[in-house]
């Protein structure tokens, strides 16, 4: 399910969208459409889309209603935060670990790409499996769209298990940490060149993970603005000098 929400800041806008959705804020997947900072005549704004599987409801998040937390990972206190992740156990914990990790290694196998795949992080709505190959840079492909493609499948297969609430991320060779600090480097220079030109560039198609964070990386520079164009999943960012007429 897809929503759109705005608000003054990133902040008030999934603030917003959390209470209106009745949901936790990591229940939800942030997409950051558009962004425009204050200035003497003009509020600032910011548009967001956020995605999420679960019901919305004023009562609360949909796990909490029913299942009273027993999906929740064994260990980790109901509404902690993404930052308590618990490292160290590579193994799989559980049964549905254990399918989770045979089923992606069955799919990269059929591939013709066969590896090992391990728990890299686990967190209360979120696992990361680690994908160790000798053919890494083929399953990771072109700005990690085949990495992108093996975790849709993960996501889907965790569905059919029953486990909405979980979200997985795959990663290897730290494809997902090199990818981000690229972006972030590549965001402080586009924001040189169109402050220098003052005009607007209009970067790659990109997924939501990459396009937020670009949005976020560039949020506090005063004299550039960004928002997303185009349709489906892999939309682009463009960045633009501030004041000029779109």
């Amino acid at each position: 399910m897809v929503y759109e929400f705005e608000g003054r800041t990133e902040k008030e806008a999934i603030d917003r969208a959390a209470e209106e959705l009745g949901l936790q804020k990591d229940d939800f997947d942030v997409e950051i459409l558009e962004t425009q900072r204050s200035g003497l005549f003009k509020k600032g704004y910011v548009k967001i889309q956020v995605h999420t599987n679960q019901r919305a409801g004023k009562s609360g998040s949909a796990d909490d209603s029913e299942d009273g937390g027993e999906n929740a990972e064994p260990g980790v206190p109901a509404g902690s935060q993404f930052s308590q992740a618990v490292f160290g156990d590579p193994e799989a914990k559980n049964e549905f670990e254990e399918k989770l990790i045979a089923f992606t290694e069955g799919l990269i196998e059929r591939m013709g790409y066969p590896g090992k795949v391990t728990v890299l992080f686990r967190e209360e709505r979120k696992i990361g499996l680690k994908i160790d190959s000798e053919h890494s840079s083929i399953l990771i492909g072109k700005k990690g769209k085949n990495l992108d493609a093996l975790q849709l499948l993960a996501n889907i297969y965790a569905g059919r298990q029953g486990r909405e609430d979980l979200r997985i991320i795959l990663d290897s060779e730290n494809y997902r940490i090199r990818r981000e600090e690229s972006l972030v480097r590549l965001a402080y220079t586009v924001a040189d060149k169109v402050r220098e030109n003052r005009g607007s560039i209009l970067l790659e198609p990109m997924n939501p993970f990459d396009r937020r964070l670009i949005h976020t990386t560039l949020n506090d520079i005063a004299d550039v603005e960004t928002k997303s164009e185009g349709e489906g999943l892999y939309k682009q960012v463009r960045v633009y000098y501030r004041g000029l007429k779109q």
